[in-house]
């Protein structure tokens, strides 16, 4: 249960009972995004369970839902799932749809056991895991898909060069993604050297260490590029940005800032390069099926961003893990592993 960053607590809940409509999940790994430690966004809604990067087995399967699911199927279900109905899913915006900004599963993945509403059964959010994938590899599922969404978004292709601000999970998951695409020359850069060393392993052929703390970009050397992706909140990353940008070129903004917060825009530069500025949230099925294809076929290397792996009473742990971002890169929760509730030695 999330108070806080530093407050989560194990709490004892019933098992969810589930109708006719509904499916049942025990879940076996479930990944901490770093959105879930962004307090500033999880806190006004505190007490709460958080975790939607899950994977589990089905263990109860509701009357209706017989035919499609059985007991014992391993599964990825998606929190968030459109409406297909609304202007915007019409035109393509699914990720703002109101339907898809307000579903859920209940509790969230950092749990036992969680309850898929009808609603994400019929709309498509569960999807059926590879023989060869396991539930490790399946937490990948949901961040992959929010950057291949981001990376259609801004038509990422053979010969481009890509500047990727940040590479924490995300970062990351962006470098794998823009190579499989094509892109001709990634630039990777960040303040820590585990994570960028990372960088470079999983395909960035140039990794920058930005060591100053002074709010205007000043990365040496000089660099540009046509497709930038900010994937981190410090607001000298998207100053970066603005300055890196090629003629027409595209920035995506994948991580968001702190609501109020706002920066000067260098009008005049970015008119006359012709800049699109672009923003990106969530995933849809398009984007999670072929997340699921690029994880199976290992195109995309998950495994190796695996750094911690932790008891469902550590969880408190994993958040200051995530939070400090240290040597760490994807810390998962198995609620159903040695879970005896003792504390570690």
């Amino acid at each position: 249960m999330y108070y806080s960053n530093k407050d989560l607590r194990i709490e004892e809940m019933p098992i969810p009972k589930i109708g006719a409509d509904e499916l049942l999940v025990k879940v076996m790994a479930s990944g901490i995004c770093g959105s879930d430690v962004m307090e500033w966004y999880r806190k006004k809604k505190a007490p709460n369970v958080l975790g939607h990067e899950i994977a589990g087995e089905i263990v109860e399967v509701g009357q209706i839902f017989r035919s499609a699911y059985k007991k014992g199927d391993r599964v990825f279900v998606s929190h968030h799932v459109p409406c297909n109905e609304c202007s915007y899913c019409k035109k393509g915006y699914h990720t703002l749809c109101d339907t898809l900004r307000t579903t859920n599963f209940e509790p969230g993945g950092f749990a036992e056991y969680i309850r898929i509403p009808k609603i994400n059964i019929e709309k498509g959010g569960v999807y059926l895991l590879p023989q060869e994938m396991t539930f490790e590899e399946a937490t990948f599922i949901e961040p992959l898909a929010c950057v291949i969404r981001g990376q259609q978004l801004i038509k990422v292709q053979k010969g481009d060069t890509v500047l990727v601000l940040g590479s924490g999970i995300s970062g990351l998951l962006h470098i794998q993604l823009a190579k499989v695409y094509g892109a001709e020359k990634i630039i990777a850069t960040d303040i820590n050297d585990y994570r960028l060393k990372a960088a470079e392993k999983l395909g960035a052929d140039v990794i920058i260490r930005d060591n100053s703390q002074s709010p205007t970009p000043n990365l040496q050397p000089p660099i540009t590029a046509n497709r930038i992706i900010i994937c981190t909140s410090a607001l000298r990353a998207f100053k970066q940005a603005f300055y890196s940008v090629e003629r027409a070129g595209t920035i995506l903004f994948f991580a968001p800032t702190e609501p109020g917060i706002e920066i000067p825009l260098p009008l005049f530069e970015l008119w006359n390069k012709q800049v699109t500025l672009i923003s990106t949230y969530a995933a849809v099925s398009q984007d999670i099926n072929e997340s699921i294809e690029l994880i199976r076929t290992h195109k995309i290397k998950v495994n190796e961003m695996i750094t911690h792996r932790l008891k469902l009473e550590e969880t408190g742990l994993g958040f200051q893990i995530v939070e400090q971002a240290r040597n760490s890169i994807k810390v998962i929760i198995e609620p159903h592993t040695l879970c005896d509730y003792s504390p570690r030695k």
